[in-house]
């Protein structure tokens, strides 16, 4: 151990450092605090042993000193003090003196006190070492759950479905810049519109799941497909006997499963209006009742909805509330269709191309030029999925290396939706079947997709118009989205 020893007397210092030297310690005189303290901000010590009483500076002021100065503030001091500097020496180890040894010195008493200085700097060594140990091993540990996390982030996000998101287009990066804010702030209804196969869902759970940081649940619930006198049951969740052919127990609701989660009311336009006004109350009062219930519930779930239709001219129709779109449209985002955003078309079928090679070991790898442009110019009435579907059938029927117009042809010639009129009643025998191929059931989708935009997406006028029933219909919609 290093000790510097402070003391006028060269007599006593001298005696005193004989001592410490046979103990076998290194020792450095000083006559003088002033001296002392300019060695101290130079030099490493361990120990400083000082006189009270000497000229410059006295023992006290040098013990102040050294505890003021962050540099060698941990060195340790042990005052010598006479009977009459006691209540001193008993105010200096307050001030952060170590210990105090009254003059004249004993020789035995100082070994033990010297002896417990080098045990607690022994001890603070050991400790210092351990927390850096600790610390060290805190840290590596830290490291390897935030790369598990990181793992298990990049897991759910494969699982929700938002891994395959392509922005490629300024408009794409518009709308994800927006569902990064509704992300942040879940107090906020959204409203999400967009035509079919846009990715309102892939967007809906974006919003929800951000960067997969929620771990809350995601609860998707399609309007159109629930009959209008159990859509409130569904949402809401119904009582024990609150109707005949009920659960006895009753059910929990949509809204009630969520918890603090994300329910998204998809095709929102399709709810019957007479409970589109409790929607608006769940939604401005964060409350609702069960059917047949009094108890009042709370609901702490983030509310988004989607439409493939236009919700103001629905509100103009009289089909939609006017005060639920405006609380919607708080949180009103637009996505637009593919044939607004071509730039994005090459990029995003490559990127499907990408994904089956790697998961699927198909063997096409890259685009021709051509085909490019036969994307490029087609119109695809049914988006993105229209576009993910077309390049995951041509990897399944053929095993070429590169998309060309071949692969096209038949896929999207019988998809193109003409502008031309249908053919009335009486006039079929003036159809000309094609030589080639004619695919029944895509030319039957397409009818039914154009019977769909001349109605503004209205299911009942369009199964009206063609004649079938409303359940027909629906099954012909589920295929044009699949």
């Amino acid at each position: 151990m290093i000790i510097l020893l402070v003391e006028d007397n060269q007599q006593i210092r001298e005696s005193i450092k004989a001592f410490l030297s046979y103990l076998g310690h290194q020792v450095v005189e000083s006559g003088n605090g002033r001296d002392a303290l300019l060695y101290l901000k130079k030099n490493p010590v361990h120990l400083v042993l000082s006189d009270i009483q000497m000229p410059y500076m006295d023992g006290y002021d040098l013990l102040k000193a050294i505890k003021g100065d962050k540099n060698i503030e941990e060195v340790q001091v042990i005052l010598f003090t006479g009977h009459g500097d006691l209540k001193r020496a008993v105010t200096a180890m307050k001030d952060g003196a170590y210990d105090y040894l009254l003059k004249p010195i004993d020789i035995n008493e100082l070994k033990q006190i010297i002896d417990r200085v080098s045990e607690y700097l022994d001890l603070k060594q050991e400790n210092k070492k351990l927390t850096r140990e600790f610390k060290e091993q805190v840290k590596q540990a830290t490291s390897e759950i935030e790369k598990e996390l990181t793992e298990v982030r990049k897991a759910l996000i494969q699982v929700i479905g938002t891994a395959d998101i392509g922005i490629f287009s300024d408009s794409l990066k518009k709308v994800f810049a927006t569902a990064e804010k509704l992300h942040r702030n879940p107090d906020i209804p959204v409203l999400l519109e967009g035509e079919t196969g846009t990715g309102k869902e892939m967007v809906a759970k974006f919003i929800h799941y951000g960067n997969g940081d929620i771990i809350t649940p995601f609860i998707a619930l399609n309007c159109a497909a629930i009959n209008s006198g159990l859509f409130e049951s569904e949402l809401f969740g119904y009582e024990s006997g609150a109707f005949t052919g009920g659960n006895p127990k009753g059910q929990k609701g949509k809204l009630e499963l969520t918890g603090e989660g994300t329910i998204l009311l998809d095709e929102i336009t399709e709810m019957p209006v007479e409970h589109q006004a409790k929607l608006l109350r769940v939604i401005q009062e964060k409350e609702y009742y069960k059917v047949g219930g009094l108890k009042k519930l709370n609901c702490n779930a983030r509310i988004i909805c989607s439409t493939n239709r236009n919700v103001q001219e629905q509100v103009k129709e009289g089909t939609f509330r006017e005060d639920l779109f405006f609380r919607l449209n708080v949180g009103y985002v637009r996505i637009p269709p593919l044939r607004e955003r071509k730039e994005e078309i090459i990029p995003l079928a490559q990127m499907f191309l990408d994904q089956l090679l790697i998961v699927n070991k198909t063997s096409f790898k890259s685009i021709s030029h051509d085909a490019e442009k036969r994307l490029i110019n087609y119109n695809w009435p049914g988006n993105v999925r229209e576009l993910k579907s077309t390049i995951e059938r041509i990897a399944l029927l053929w095993e070429d290396s590169v998309i060309d117009i071949k692969h096209l042809d038949n896929l999207l010639k019988g998809s193109i939706v003409k502008a031309e009129p249908l053919l009335d009643n009486n006039s079929f025998e003036q159809f000309n079947l094609p030589e080639e191929r004619l695919d029944i059931n895509q030319y039957t989708l397409n009818i039914i997709r154009m019977a769909m935009e001349r109605f503004n997406q209205n299911k009942t006028k369009t199964a009206s118009y063609l004649g079938i029933s409303l359940r027909v219909l629906h099954t012909y919609l589920k295929r044009l989205e699949n």
